[in-house]
């Protein structure tokens, strides 16, 4: 796991990162983006994708954010499908009750996956998430799928021509 003090005293008012459980959920803490496993477990593998500049609009983002945005969200694919083997991934830029820049990354399964002797479902599939709805996992399920993840992420190389943050 990575970690950067590069916005670090904008991260202690980003309500966002705080709301998704940073810095307990963290998987990836890069200078502008965090990848965070989200709490509730849409779907196997869920995770939050926060800027961490002190932006509230996607269009104010810097361009060394937009730069790294793609970095992530490449690994954010190579690691889930490393890791599960996801049909499709959906994005969602919602921003209506929390202000921060971010994305829920929800991978999508035609199947149901299973994780540390739990079922997890996808239970909309192949209509659109319902993120007020969970698989419902313990304490201890939801850090080992932590601790997996942040297995996989560190084994994923970071492709030729791009920067390493």
């Amino acid at each position: 796991m990575v970690s950067s003090g590069l916005f670090k005293d904008t991260i202690m008012n980003n309500a966002t990162l705080h709301k998704f459980g940073y810095p307990d959920t963290v998987i990836e803490d890069g200078p502008r983006w965090a990848v965070l496993l989200r709490p509730a477990q849409v779907t196997l593998g869920s995770l939050v994708l926060v800027c961490k500049e002190p932006v509230r609009a996607f269009s104010g983002l810097s361009q060394e954010a937009f730069a790294d945005l793609r970095e992530m969200t490449g690994r954010i694919e190579r690691s889930l499908q490393r890791a599960f083997a996801f049909d499709k991934i959906n994005y969602l830029m919602l921003m209506m009750v929390d202000p921060d820049v971010h994305f829920h990354v929800i991978p999508r399964y035609a199947k149901e996956r299973r994780f540390a002797e739990t079922v997890f479902l996808d239970p909309n599939w192949p209509g659109p998430p319902d993120l007020g709805k969970a698989n419902d996992i313990d304490n201890a399920t939801r850090e080992a799928l932590r601790q997996y993840l942040i297995s996989i992420w560190e084994s994923i190389a970071i492709p030729p021509g791009i920067s390493n943050i």
